[in-house]
């Protein structure tokens, strides 16, 4: 073999080695893009696990559940309540006797006081044996309770006649009630609606408490009585949406009421929808309420129909059904920077939030916008306005600029540019409380609405019937409007029975929502 030949030779032989070498680089690279994408997506699943386990055993918000704070801090004041008792001397306990007396107020005006004199027997001076005048007297005053009592309402109903006319019998008419020749009165059926819709106590538990002090109710007929008074205020309870859509700005949120199916022997899935005014924040006139409404389903059609006709400011989630509202123009859509928060807080690694830099970041950005709703809550609609457009515009400004060069810096299919794709997205409605001073920067108002919905689900599992869910809807709407307008819900509801069995005109409704009582007595720290 001559040199040539040979040069040519070692020649290939290096062509193929360099060709070998580039295939044994692009096999590794694409090992290693293998081995990013498994990593990437095991954190993936590995998110939506925690998500799972934080959604089924923890707070589904991304603050500690206030209610699961406080049982926690009943149990440490219950241990040293118990430890003061044990440990203290006789001289340390007077003296805490005699700071509580000093720290406890009063109780409230409105209470009924029943006076006890505890007096001395003797009222002769045991130095002298003169007698005794009165300087004064120390005056305490004590928390008492008498347990729920029944009692039975006797009406008799006198018969007169004529002497003369034989057939003449005079008598005074029967009382109207609710439920015709039935045992309740107003009131027992008004505590009965409000214990199962405000305090969340099922009929079958409510059957157990009655028959342990020896009246024995069925649950069904608790049922009976609870569903005839939901049919008499679904006027009301209608009556109440429409004052809610004639505002200029609503929240609107939804949840899960779960309605028995007995043909397929289990549950579907239904929604009750929110939608609430409060308009205390910026000292709006109009006094707050909410009003549920039932749907079989979560169509996106289900807010058209309980919105038709309204025009205005509607603050929600992200959800298409209220996008669909915005089509005409006469809906203009404010979203909840909670809702976005809670995307990048998922991702947060909170023992090592230097593994999530992007997420942390995001999370103090967004918390700067609240910290300015901090200071102007409360203030004229004009002046939050102000204050937004000179400190939260500017902040805005660079979060979409942050936001932006940060998307381009990450895998698109990850869920932080998912999370960043969300805020993006919906930026307009994001933006546009610095443009009104009615709009909040959250919808925390109709969420805290909702809240007292899960505990009656949680409580009672499911509604018996679709009409069960909608009576559900319609005493809970009038029963929470009262506690946001400070009126107190049994008193309301036994009222407002009594006055339209006894015929309250239809055209005057307004008098019997719930704001237009007077509010309860004021409650006093005890």
């Amino acid at each position: 073999m001559d040199a040539e030949a040979l040069w040519e030779l070692l020649q290939a032989e290096r062509a193929r080695h360099a060709a070998d070498l580039a295939e044994r680089d692009r096999k590794i690279a694409a090992h290693e893009d293998a081995r990013a994408a498994d990593h990437e997506e095991i954190a993936r699943l590995s998110r939506i696990i925690r998500d799972l386990q934080r959604t089924t055993f923890g707070a589904r918000s991304e603050k500690l559940d206030p209610d699961q704070l406080a049982l926690a801090l009943e149990e440490l004041e219950q241990e040293l309540a118990s430890a003061e008792l044990r440990l203290s001397t006789p001289t340390e306990k007077a003296a805490n006797a005699a700071k509580r007396r000093a720290n406890r107020g009063s109780l409230p005006a409105h209470l009924q006081r029943v006076e006890q004199v505890i007096d001395i027997e003797d009222k002769t001076c045991p130095c002298c044996a003169g007698a005794l005048h009165r300087i004064g007297e120390d005056v305490a005053e004590r928390l008492d309770v008498i347990p729920a009592t029944f009692r039975a309402l006797v009406i008799r109903r006198p018969k007169y006649g004529c002497r003369a006319c034989e057939e003449v019998v005079v008598q005074a008419p029967a009382p109207t009630r609710l439920i015709e020749g039935g045992l309740p009165t107003e009131a027992t059926i008004a505590h009965v609606v409000v214990a199962k819709y405000a305090d969340h106590t099922p009929l079958y538990r409510q059957a157990q408490m009655y028959a342990r002090r020896g009246v024995v109710l069925d649950r069904s007929t608790l049922a009976h009585w609870t569903g005839t008074a939901a049919e008499l205020l679904k006027p009301l309870h209608a009556r109440l949406l429409e004052k809610l859509k004639a505002s200029g700005k609503l929240f609107a949120d939804e949840t899960r009421a779960p309605v028995l199916d007995p043909g397929r022997g289990r549950t579907k899935l239904g929604q009750l929808w929110a939608y609430a005014r409060d308009d205390r924040p910026w000292g709006g006139p109009a006094p707050p309420g909410v009003a549920f409404v039932y749907a079989g389903d979560r169509a996106t059609s289900s807010p058209a129909q309980h919105l038709a006709g309204y025009r205005g400011v509607l603050q929600t989630d992200g959800y298409s059904a209220y996008k669909a509202l915005a089509k005409g123009g006469a809906v203009e859509l404010a979203f909840c920077w909670t809702h976005a928060r809670r995307y990048f807080h998922k991702l947060l690694d909170e023992k090592k939030p230097t593994k999530t830099p992007i997420a942390a970041e995001a999370i103090a950005r967004i918390q700067q916008l609240y910290a300015i709703e901090e200071e102007i809550r409360g203030r004229s609609a004009d002046d939050r306005r102000a204050v937004r457009q000179a400190k939260s515009v500017p902040i805005l400004a660079d979060l979409k600029t942050w936001l932006g060069a940060r998307v381009e810096l990450i895998s698109q299919k990850s869920d932080l540019a998912k999370a960043i794709r969300y805020v993006l997205t919906h930026w307009e409605g994001l933006n546009r409380f610095v443009n009104d001073g009615r709009i909040e920067l959250d919808t925390n108002t109709v969420e805290r609405a909702i809240r007292p919905l899960a505990l009656t689900r949680k409580n009672s599992l499911f509604a018996g019937s679709e009409g069960g869910a909608e009576h559900w809807a319609v005493l809970a709407s009038l029963i929470a409007t009262c506690k946001l307008n400070d009126v107190e819900p049994q008193a309301y509801i036994e009222d407002v029975i009594t006055k339209l069995v006894n015929g309250h005109l239809q055209s005057r409704l307004d008098e019997l929502l719930p704001w237009a009582y007077a509010p309860k007595p004021a409650a006093v720290a005890a």
